[in-house]
């Protein structure tokens, strides 16, 4: 018998339209001979609708609006094993087998959505709860990396409260000392957030207290952050136990951040991929993504980001652990250098779904 699996998409996340677009090339790629679908759209304000739809209606973002729909949601009674549909008024059971959370950013990619489907005893595909929230929380995911002795950034972080109270004397003194007093420029992040959204790269002093703000649209906390010299590669990982580890690939830059338009549309900023890298480097890099893949607690599948300076050490960056997920982009692309399709690549990810 094939097995159901629940894919989700859209949610209440700036991230929204890129799930939209990572979901439709999954759904289109799982191999349903193996696998029954049942899809789950949530809308923008935190709706949970079943959709029965096609997957243009997905990317085009008209789903929600297609006569299908139907309230849904994941049972948290772990005895029910799967989600409610609510057909002609009545709620119908629908086991299912695991969840695909094909979700970006907040509210999927940080342990919420995983920690439910752990409540409902229902296997997620992808990293599970703890690895899920720490890769999300850029600040601690950085101070557990380096007590494994990976180098990462410098940096300082300061909650809401602080930064709201109209006086961000520490955090000039933080951006001064991390950059600013040497003619160098700082990053200014939101401490969980992802997609590049709410980061400014701040050259002056002055720029700090509208950067701050555009981080707190997006979470509590902001991190204030030195720049690293070379630049950023990344490298794909696929598995639990047995490691698949994909191409690396880099991030030409043509200015100062690889924000979400560039992420995107790379209007001008380039993704080689491979890297232009010796195989030696590679091969450091390779070796530096799966040690911090294990020691943040990674299964499934993630993303791992590190800065290549001109040195030829490796500083960690992040962890996406449901990074963008189209047939072009740098996940499934890196995986392609090794050899796995992107069809091959989903349902070995579902394949491996285990419960949170």
């Amino acid at each position: 018998m094939r097995k159901t699996i629940a894919i989700l998409f859209g949610g209440c996340s700036s991230e929204y339209e890129v799930s939209l677009q990572s979901a439709a090339a999954v759904l289109d790629a799982v191999d349903r001979k193996k696998y029954e679908v049942l899809k789950i759209g949530i809308t923008r304000d935190g709706t949970w609708l079943e959709y029965e739809g096609g997957t243009d209606e997905i990317r085009n973002d008209g789903w929600a609006s297609h006569p299908s729909c139907t309230p849904a949601m994941i049972s948290a009674d772990r005895k029910d094993h799967g989600v409610m549909v609510w057909k002609e008024g009545r709620p119908e059971l629908v086991y299912v087998d695991a969840v695909f959370p094909v979700l970006h950013g907040r509210n999927g990619e940080d342990g919420s959505v995983q920690g439910l489907c752990a409540l409902a005893g229902i296997p997620v595909v992808g990293c599970g709860i703890l690895s899920s929230a720490l890769c999300m929380d850029k600040h601690r995911a950085h101070l557990l990396a380096e007590t494994a002795g990976i180098e990462v950034p410098e940096g300082q972080v300061f909650g809401r409260k602080e930064c709201a109270s109209g006086e961000l004397g520490r955090l000039k003194e933080a951006a001064e000392r991390l950059g600013l007093s040497k003619g160098r420029p700082v990053f200014v992040k939101p401490v969980k957030a992802g997609s590049s959204f709410g980061i400014t790269r701040v050259e002056r002093a002055e720029e700090l207290e509208e950067a701050v703000r555009e981080a707190l649209r997006q979470d509590q906390e902001v991190l204030v952050e030195e720049s690293v010299d070379g630049f950023e590669v990344g490298c794909a990982i696929l598995g639990t136990e047995q490691l698949t580890v994909g191409k690396v690939d880099e991030i030409e830059l043509s200015g100062g951040l690889f924000d979400f338009t560039e992420k995107y549309h790379l209007l001008t900023s380039k993704i080689h991929m491979p890297a232009r890298i010796t195989e030696e480097t590679a091969g450091r890099v390779r070796e530096a993504a799966v040690r911090i893949y294990r020691v943040l607690g990674c299964s499934g599948f993630a993303r791992v980001d590190l800065f290549l300076k001109p040195d030829g050490s490796l500083v960690f960056n992040e962890v996406n652990t449901i990074p963008g997920f189209t047939s072009h982009s740098r996940y499934p692309n890196m995986m392609k250098g090794v050899g796995r399709s992107f069809g091959d690549v989903v349902n070995t990810l579902i394949g491996l779904a285990e419960p949170s």
